[in-house]
């Protein structure tokens, strides 16, 4: 493969040069990868509706949301550990949104500290957070995000237990690891001479900036995924919200949410906004897709709040469907994920490139000259 053109090409790319077990976490999912598959299929069965003889000379691309302009209605999404793609992984993807005049996102459980991030570009990124059972710790977090002048806070809230993902069980990411275990990660780290050189042994990849002093004795993915077990707060309710919220002045958008009453429940408590999504997959297997679940949350609270949906994109083609179906924008994971792998900040200048370039080919060839205006008109009605 010389140069990837597609996001797949990036994740073929992403899957020569890391080791197994790093790349089986970002591309996996829970359980047997229902939902992962579902996310994906569900937008390649929507059908656009090509229209001809259309002024389409001028496209707009760009769009406001929470107060910001957007270059096109996309954002990379929050990606924990993504500094195990690349060398300071976060700090490369957060330049890349930037020259694209997009928002980066922060995830809690990045290798890269908030400062760190903040060093790296000229505009502050969003940040991420999930519910911890030290209130002090998550007051101090909200603290250095308010310091770092995070605009926008992204409360996910579909994490109060991790779900199963066998695939980082079998590939030796997590789980009770035996000698001969630990021999065949250690080889299939070596037998990645790069990423060993730069993200290993060059990128300080167990340090998790933003939790780091929580955890000072951590050695691992293990030791991580067991602090992710004791902390992550299992009793959270709408009730937490209103504690971030008085700790929070800017915009909170709430994560993961998947049915009609519980974005109608996020409208009530006051959230900015919501983002339709089931984790990528990865936290509960069997639920619909993302794209599913939008138009009757979209028919909910659509008056009332920002929707932005996440999980499947993979293409600008994705992108207007979504747009299409009611949300104001979209979260991208894996295909940055896969481009920071696949080619560093460079790869995931390319691929936002490529996104965009599949956006403008498809609002022309449906007729659609603004991506803020884009609706159901924009899709084949299903018999």
């Amino acid at each position: 493969m010389t140069q990837p053109a597609s996001v797949s090409d990036w994740r073929e790319r992403a899957r020569r040069r890391l080791p197994r077990m790093i790349f089986d976490y970002i591309d996996g999912g829970a359980y047997a990868e229902t939902t992962l598959r579902r996310n994906v299929e569900a937008l390649e069965g929507i059908a656009l509706r090509q229209r001809v003889l259309t002024d389409i000379s001028k496209l707009k691309l760009s769009t406001e949301l929470f107060g910001q302009k957007l270059a096109m209605p996309i954002i990379l999404a929050p990606v924990g550990m993504a500094g195990l793609y690349a060398h300071r992984g976060e700090t490369q993807a957060a330049r890349a949104a930037e020259a694209a005049g997009l928002p980066f996102c922060l995830s809690t459980v990045s290798i890269c500290a908030l400062e760190e991030v903040r060093d790296a570009v000229t505009k502050p990124f969003w940040f991420q957070l999930y519910m911890i059972r030290d209130r002090g710790f998550m007051a101090a977090l909200l603290e250095r995000a308010k310091e770092v002048g995070s605009p926008v806070l992204v409360f996910t809230v579909d994490l109060p237990v991790t779900g199963a993902r066998y695939r980082d069980i079998r590939s030796g990411l997590s789980g009770e690891l035996t000698l001969a275990d630990k021999l065949r990660r250690g080889f299939n780290v070596i037998s990645h001479p790069r990423w060993m050189r730069e993200v290993f042994l060059g990128g300080r990849p167990h340090t998790f900036g933003n939790i780091a002093h929580a955890m000072p004795n951590a050695k691992g993915t293990n030791d991580f995924a067991m602090w992710i077990g004791r902390n992550f707060d299992p009793t959270v309710t709408w009730r937490d919200f209103e504690w971030v919220r008085e700790r929070w002045k800017g915009p909170i958008v709430i994560k993961g949410i998947l049915d009609a009453e519980d974005a109608r429940m996020a409208a009530e408590v006051g959230a900015d906004g919501i983002v339709v999504s089931n984790h990528g997959g990865r936290q509960l297997d069997g639920v619909p897709a993302s794209i599913d679940a939008l138009p009757p949350i979209v028919d909910a609270v659509g008056s009332r709040m920002d929707i932005v949906m996440d999980g499947g994109i993979r293409s600008g083609l994705d992108v207007l469907k979504a747009m299409a179906l009611g949300a104001k924008s979209v979260m991208i994971g894996r295909a940055w994920a896969y481009a920071l792998a696949g080619g560093g900040e460079a790869g995931v200048r390319a691929m936002l490139k490529t996104l965009q370039s599949e956006l403008e080919v498809a609002m022309a060839l449906t007729g659609c000259t603004d991506v803020a205006a884009a609706g159901k008109s924009l899709l084949v009605d299903k018999i």
